[in-house]
């Protein structure tokens, strides 16, 4: 057994999801991302004494919705904090946040572990607070530069237990995550932009132990697969000073992406360090259970949901994952099945041809020019058998692109497209191609039937692409075994 099998990792994050709101958490500056620097502030953004805070009545709708897509109880009266620590991005000394009556707490959210079997991570708490401003250390040569346009922007934080066991884990739980946050649509979960963050906590103990390890937080994560990376590099350093003899330090670091490797950053801060006390300014939210009950009502289907709806409706496990993936494709997948019955048919124009075409264009779902309504008109086109599948992907998929008026019924009658089923005529085709290649007939007759697909292939050249394969392979049979 090597070192690292002796020991189970012990990782919880703590997500910060910048929400899509117009305003700022506490003031009506705007929230709008890529604004001129410093533009977005006003004197309450500042805190400017004598100025007042005034609390979102979105940011609340949009935390209540995302407790309740995650099972959270919801808090009915809510009070505000203050959380104190000087940086030179944080104006006015403080942030506005939520201590000890968090908005949402227990709740959980569902990841397939290793074995692909459901895993719940269960939530501590969900809180709302406001953002602090950014610091730009790479513009200027001597001084480090701040950017106040952040700073009083609307979050909520989820804290996750400690309850994810490897970096896949995390991995996923942060994928699903997003999934949530963008379906609500209360963010674009876009970590690059940093509208998305993860802070990991991680710990390692010897496998069986039930006593929690010192643990570390690594910060400054820009991608969910850098997030696994950070916290397989900290298990594995963790484990080696351990090994060695070293004490783990309950420290904050940071993750360099171009090493793989995480370095200290400062010893970590405990809670009592910022001297939490009950926001003055601001008065507690009461929410109601009517309130609550509205909210719920309007909930938009939510990818774990659909994803099991699609397994149930006989999709594979891939497809599920790749209809639920983004909120615009599922939304786009309910439209056609809305309309046909062809579940699977539907699924797989979705993920191969219109995905193909989506990602060959670089364009989005949203830019797709081909309704719902219209892709489940094709696809019943195409099991009513007066089309091939063929001919429906290489010339009428293209055509209804340029053509939006048009059904495909009309583009393939005005093209000539309509599937040939007469039997005579495919009789013709048949003959045809049994004459062309008058020794293979004997080979197929001694055991050769691989061949068919040879007579097949001249059938479908000879009736350009319009005979019925199902009943052309059946007269080819028939008058192969005479």
């Amino acid at each position: 057994m090597n070192i690292y099998d002796k020991y189970e990792t012990v990782i919880g994050l703590e997500v910060h999801a910048q929400l899509s709101t117009k305003s700022k958490a506490y003031s009506s500056d705007s929230a709008e991302f890529g604004s001129p620097p410093n533009s977005n502030v006003s004197p309450i953004s500042l805190g400017h004494p004598g100025t007042l805070p005034k609390s979102n009545k979105k940011v609340i709708e949009f935390a209540v919705r995302l407790g309740l897509a995650c099972k959270c109880t919801i808090r009915e009266v809510n009070e505000y904090a203050r959380k104190n620590y000087f940086y030179a991005d944080l104006p006015k000394g403080y942030q506005i946040t939520q201590d000890k009556t968090p908005i949402c707490t227990g709740g959980f959210i569902t990841i397939k572990n290793e074995k692909g079997i459901d895993k719940n991570i269960n939530i501590t708490r969900i809180h709302m607070e406001e953002d602090a401003g950014k610091g730009i250390h790479d513009l200027d040569p001597f001084d480090s530069l701040i950017d106040l346009n952040r700073a009083g922007v609307a979050l909520v934080e989820i804290v996750s237990e400690p309850e994810m066991r490897t970096g896949e884990e995390a991995y996923k739980y942060l994928t699903e995550v997003r999934k949530i946050v963008r379906y609500l649509e209360i963010c674009d979960g876009n970590m690059e932009e940093g509208s998305l963050r993860c802070d990991a906590n991680v710990s390692v103990r010897l496998k069986g132990s039930s006593v929690l390890g010192k643990r570390t937080e690594v910060k400054n994560m820009n991608s969910i697969r850098n997030v696994q990376r950070a916290i397989e590099y900290e298990s594995k350093r963790q484990i080696e000073a351990i090994e060695a003899g070293e004490e783990i330090s309950q420290d904050t670091r940071s993750f360099n992406a171009a090493t793989g490797s995480t370095f200290l950053l400062r010893s970590k801060e405990m809670a009592n360090d910022y001297r939490y006390f009950p926001e003055p300014d601001l008065q507690p939210i009461l929410i109601s259970k009517e309130y609550i009950t509205k909210i719920k009502n309007a909930l938009p289907p939510l990818p774990n949901e659909l994803f099991k709806k699609y397994q149930s409706l006989g999709l594979s496990h891939y497809d599920a994952g790749v209809l639920t993936d983004s909120k615009e494709i599922a939304m786009y997948f309910e439209n056609i099945i809305a309309k046909t019955k062809s579940i699977k048919s539907a699924a797989n124009w979705l993920t191969v041809q219109i995905k193909g075409y989506l990602n060959d264009n670089g364009l989005h779902i949203s830019d797709f020019k081909i309704s719902a309504d219209r892709m489940a008109l094709l696809i019943d086109f195409i099991d009513s058998g007066k089309v091939s599948h063929t001919i429906a992907i290489q010339k009428i998929f293209p055509k209804m692109i340029e053509e939006l008026e048009k059904t495909p019924l009309q583009i393939a009658e005005e093209n000539n497209w309509i599937q040939e089923s007469d039997s005579g005529a495919l009789v013709a085709f048949v003959k045809q191609a049994i004459d062309k290649y008058p020794e293979k007939v004997s080979e197929y007759k001694n055991g050769k039937t691989t061949l068919l697909g040879l007579f097949m292939g001249e059938v479908m050249k000879l009736s350009k692409g319009k005979a019925d394969p199902k009943l052309a392979n059946e007269l080819m049979k028939e008058m192969l075994e005479k």
